[in-house]
């Protein structure tokens, strides 16, 4: 029996595979808060309504219901602000950085993370534009869950 379980055990931890840096938190700061050079973190902590509402609009449910915003600023003038998620694939976490101008469109999505075994594919699809179609994306435009935003 406790060789089973042992069996079990090391066959679970055995597919676990590693994250991969694919762009360093900082370079995506850099990126997408452009001309920032003062931040600060603001917690956001959402009802179980208004979370259940992100969810059927994006596809995401942030975690406990808070999500982070790093508010970029320069000259005490707000640049932007930007977000890191979590979204979990069958192939193992990514984790995005979703930057916002000062009116709330979208200035751009950079893939920070992934496992090993997901970073080939999230490699091609960024190649081939995944994230273009988010770019320039208001407030007020409908999106369409894992398609073009427009």
């Amino acid at each position: 029996m406790k060789t089973l379980v042992f069996g079990a055990v090391v066959a679970a931890l055995l597919h676990i595979t590693p994250t991969v840096v694919l762009v360093k938190r900082q370079d995506a700061v850099n990126r997408l808060l452009p001309g920032a050079d003062q931040f600060a973190a603001r917690e956001v902590h959402l009802s179980s309504t208004d979370s259940r509402r992100v969810h059927d609009a994006v596809g995401w449910e942030p975690p406990d219901g808070m999500i982070t915003f790093y508010i970029g600023k320069h000259q005490e003038q707000v640049t932007g602000a930007l977000i890191f998620m979590r979204v979990d694939s069958q192939h193992g976490p990514l984790e995005l950085a979703v930057g916002f101008d000062p009116r709330g469109t979208v200035r751009g999505v950079e893939v920070t993370k992934a496992t090993v075994e997901t970073k080939p594919w999230v490699l091609e699809a960024l190649r081939a534009g995944l994230t273009d179609a988010y770019r320039g994306l208001a407030p007020d435009q409908a999106t369409v869950r894992g398609g073009r935003g427009r």
